[in-house]
C-alpha cells in the first residue's frame, strides 16, 4: 500500500500538486487520469522520489518515504518497477540484457540465476524466441512487453507506468492491459498507472482518481465514473470518447 497525505508541489511558483491525498491499494490497478498538463506524471514521478515535494507525506506501508536520504531510500527502490511511456529500452542492448539490467544493478545472485530470472521474465510476457533481438528489432507491443518484463525481473513490491498504451493499436493496448493487471493480481503488487485513455480505464480500473489542475475532483472505480456528478470528470470523459468515435469514423 502507498499512501499520499496532503502532498503540495509548485514549480518556479506555479502550484502543481494542490493538497492531494489518496490510498493506493495492493493488488489492485489503482489508475490516475487526466488531462494532459493536469498534474498526474508530477504526481507519479514525486511518489516515487524524482521530485521532491515541497509539504506533505509519501508512506510506503509503515516508511515515510520522502523524508528518507537518497542512501536509506535505496531499499525502496529495489522493491519498485518501472514501465516508461516509451518503454525506454538501452537501444544498444538485447531484450534479455534489458531484463537483466536491474538484477545486475541491485542483486547479487549468480549469472545462472539470473539467466533464470530473465528468461522466466520474458516467458511471463510472452516474449519467444526474441531474447538476443535489439529493441530497433522488436514492434511497438513487443518492447512494451520486453519493458514490463524489465519492470518485474525483481519481483517488487510496488509498479508504476506512466502511459503503458501510448503509441500502441487499440487491440494491443487491451492486451496490455490485461497483461499489468493479471501480474498485480499474481504478484500482488501495488500498480499505480497514469493514463488519459477511457479503454484502460473501464477495463482495469479498480480504483482511480482524477486530477484537474492538480487538483483531486474524484475517487471511485470503473463501475462508478459513468454515473459522476462531478462535471470537470464528465467533461473529460465525454471528450476521450468523443474523439475515440471520431478517430474510428475517420479510418
Amino acid at each position: 500500500m502507498i499512501s499520499v497525505k496532503n502532498l503540495n508541489k509548485s514549480f518556479n511558483g506555479k502550484s502543481v500538486l494542490n493538497d492531494i491525498s489518496v490510498t493506493f491499494e495492493t493488488g489492485k490497478t489503482n489508475l490516475i487520469i487526466g488531462r494532459s498538463g493536469s498534474g498526474k506524471t508530477v504526481l507519479l514521478k514525486s511518489i516515487v522520489g524524482l521530485h521532491e515535494v515541497d509539504s506533505g507525506e509519501i508512506w510506503f506501508e509503515d516508511t515515510l518515504f520522502n523524508k528518507l536520504d537518497f542512501k536509506d531510500r535505496k531499499d525502496i527502490r529495489s522493491e519498485m518497477g518501472m514501465l516508461f511511456q516509451g518503454s525506454a529500452l538501452f537501444d544498444s542492448l538485447t531484450a534479455e540484457q534489458n531484463v537483466r539490467f536491474p538484477l545486475d544493478m541491485f542483486t547479487d545472485k549468480s549469472p545462472e540465476e539470473k539467466n533464470e530470472r530473465v528468461n522466466f521474465c520474458l516467458n511471463r510476457v510472452n516474449i519467444i524466441n526474441a531474447n538476443k533481438l535489439f529493441p530497433a528489432e522488436l514492434s511497438g507491443g513487443m518492447k512494451k512487453r520486453v519493458a514490463i518484463a524489465r519492470a518485474i525481473s525483481l519481483n517488487p513490491k510496488y509498479l508504476f507506468c506512466d502511459e503503458p498504451n501510448s503509441g500502441l493499436d487499440p487491440i494491443t493496448a487491451i492486451l496490455i492491459d490485461e497483461l499489468i493487471k493479471e501480474l498485480t493480481e499474481e504478484y500482488s503488487m501495488t500498480t499505480i498507472v497514469n493514463t488519459h485513455d477511457m479503454n484502460s480505464v473501464m477495463e482495469i480500473g479498480e480504483k482511480i482518481i482524477f486530477i484537474s489542475d492538480g487538483i483531486k475532483c474524484w475517487e471511485g472505480n470503473k463501475n462508478e465514473i459513468l454515473h459522476s456528478d462531478c462535471g470537470t470528470l464528465n467533461d473529460f470523459v465525454f471528450a476521450n470518447s468523443l474523439a475515440k468515435k471520431l478517430r474510428t469514423t475517420n479510418k
